[in-house]
């Protein structure tokens, strides 16, 4: 009997109407639930001229694009920064993965999924992995390291906006931001508020201002040896 009794509560409790809607009257509600989503890319790969020498694992650098090169043409990727920089310098010192987003925008879960297989298949040193990216790029890079700061060792932003309310996932990465004060397109005001509230956060901002640069500050920025060499300083923090 006890048993019934029980099984009939549950049943009831199965079959409960849902709460009543009030009308006339917005009401908050709440929505949770995992779905799957496919992850797919096209995506550049350079690999160091002495990476099949040895079996030592090698420095990965993320680098992601902006708004312009966006679409199927992965070929547009080797004009701009890294990309473009390695196909005149077997040297690169790193694993070079550009991926190539269908539309404006980046999705962190996709992207990671994608950092998560190069990890799996090539001799990646987890502990100097390094994400950088230019406008709808350097958006990208603030959105992926603050979704997963657990897999960076440093993060190098030009010209893109973040979310300052992440400013606390950030804290404990090294940052060098890049920015234009003339950009018309990401204002300045804007990359200066999400440096203060990583540094108020605690956080370790550095922060280069171009005082009479617009919008394209990737190509002295990517072209300049000191970023790598600090980029390569840089190790996770466990």
């Amino acid at each position: 009997m006890i048993c019934g009794a029980l099984f009939a509560l549950l049943g009831l409790a199965a079959t409960a109407p849902p709460e009543p809607v009030p009308v006339n009257v917005q009401a908050a509600r709440h929505f949770e639930a995992q779905i799957r989503v496919t992850a797919q890319f096209d995506y550049l790969l350079f690999l160091p001229k002495d990476y099949g020498k040895s079996k030592q694992r090698w420095p990965l650098m993320v680098f992601l694009h902006g708004a312009g090169e966006a679409g199927t043409n992965l070929a547009r990727l080797t004009t701009l920064g890294p990309p473009r920089i390695v196909e005149s310098k077997p040297d690169f010192p790193f694993i070079l993965v550009s991926p190539l987003s269908s539309a404006r925008g980046w999705d962190p879960d996709k992207l990671n999924a994608l950092l998560d297989e190069i990890i799996r298949k090539y001799r990646v040193d987890k502990d100097r992995v390094y994400l950088t990216g230019a406008s709808m790029g350097g958006s990208g890079t603030w959105a992926l390291a603050a979704a997963h700061p657990e897999k960076f060792a440093a993060i190098a932003p030009l010209c893109g906006t973040g979310n300052p309310a992440d400013a606390p996932k950030l804290a404990k990465l090294p940052i060098w931001a890049f920015q234009g004060a003339k950009d018309p397109v990401v204002r300045l005001a804007r990359a200066q508020e999400m440096v203060d509230a990583v540094k108020a956060a605690g956080g370790n901002v550095k922060f280069t201002v171009y005082p009479d640069a617009g919008h394209d500050i990737w190509t002295r920025t990517y072209d300049d040896p000191e970023l790598y060499q600090w980029l390569l300083q840089q190790k996770r923090r466990r």
